[in-house]
């Protein structure tokens, strides 16, 4: 066999290669994800919350399995939220924004990116609420909006601090200004819970960017992330050509942002209930000592009607 045939012969082992790979879907539905030593089972990974034992990567969880780890399983209630018109501008790109929103509900079991639930950790009421990367990168448009929100009256109604999981890419371009008035809404209903003496509590997941970023995840009265969370505003490489100058290399990692006065403490997935509960059974009780020094009759706050005068 001269060396044509052989490349050819070899050529043709490589197509029949290519053709078996499996696609997107049938790898997110596999049982195998991928980390530091290669292949691992996901319910390996699930004992460990999502954790990888060697490297102590912390894998993106959804929202369900978020509230299981804060919570505990069954420990919690998810909340409705409203769920706006879909496609109030009726967007097209290589595919319409209505098949995307369908496809987003059906991967992930949910209306939008964000989830709201409320539970109770060592007799503390508290609002939870977290964004899901797999749901169109956790960006946030009018629903995402209206869910925060929700949750903060929610909080507001009852007392409650309020603790939110980040994690996604910022606005959603696919309703332009509509989804870019959500920083500004969720801004005020945020100043509203602090007018109330409640705790805002947030805790940075991989990765928080963009309007995400720019408005309600950089409020919280006292800022949690996790390990080697990703947060940022505009991309590295975007920053990196603006100053023109290399940049470290774990630029917009937690720890970095930590560094320069962003995020308070990064704690280990397994220690945030214990850490987070320990915190606001500190804030709560001062805030019972203030309030008890306050006059009755203060008007109760609909940040909803402030939100919307926005």
């Amino acid at each position: 066999m001269n060396w044509i045939k052989r490349v050819l012969k070899i050529s043709e082992k490589i197509k029949k290669v290519l053709k078996k790979r499996p696609t997107k879907e049938e790898i997110e539905n596999s049982d195998w994800t991928s980390c530091c030593k290669g292949p691992i089972l996901k319910k390996d990974l699930e004992k460990n919350l999502w954790v990888c034992d060697s490297c102590n990567k912390h894998h993106r969880i959804n929202c369900r399995q978020r509230f299981d780890i804060f919570f505990g399983k069954n420990n919690y209630e998810i909340l409705k939220t409203p769920v706006p018109k879909d496609d109030p501008l009726g967007w097209t790109d290589s595919k319409k924004y209505t098949d995307r929103l369908k496809e987003a509900r059906k991967k992930t079991n949910q209306e939008c990116a964000v989830m709201i639930a409320r539970g109770k950790i060592n007799g503390i009421n508290i609002t939870a609420g977290a964004n899901n990367f797999d749901f169109m990168g956790g960006s946030v448009a009018a629903a995402e909006g209206e869910a925060i929100i929700t949750g903060i009256q929610h909080a507001i109604d009852n007392k409650n601090p309020f603790v939110f999981f980040p994690c996604g890419g910022g606005q959603r371009m696919h309703e332009s200004a509509i989804s870019l008035s959500q920083m500004t809404r969720t801004t005020l209903a945020v100043n509203e819970l602090k007018k109330n003496n409640l705790p805002y509590i947030v805790c940075f997941t991989d990765p928080t960017a963009g309007g995400i970023t720019a408005s309600f995840a950089m409020l919280g009265d006292v800022h949690f992330s996790e390990v080697g969370a990703l947060i940022a505003f505009a991309g590295k490489k975007v920053v990196q050509a603006t100053v023109k100058e290399e940049l470290p290399e774990h630029f917009q990692k937690a720890e970095y942002v930590q560094e320069c006065g962003f995020v308070d403490i990064i704690v280990e997935r397994k220690d945030l209930q214990e850490k987070i509960s320990s915190l606001l059974s500190i804030l709560l009780k001062k805030n019972s000592d203030i309030n008890a020094e306050l006059s009755d009759g203060t008007s109760e706050t609909n940040i909803e009607t402030t939100a919307k005068a926005s």
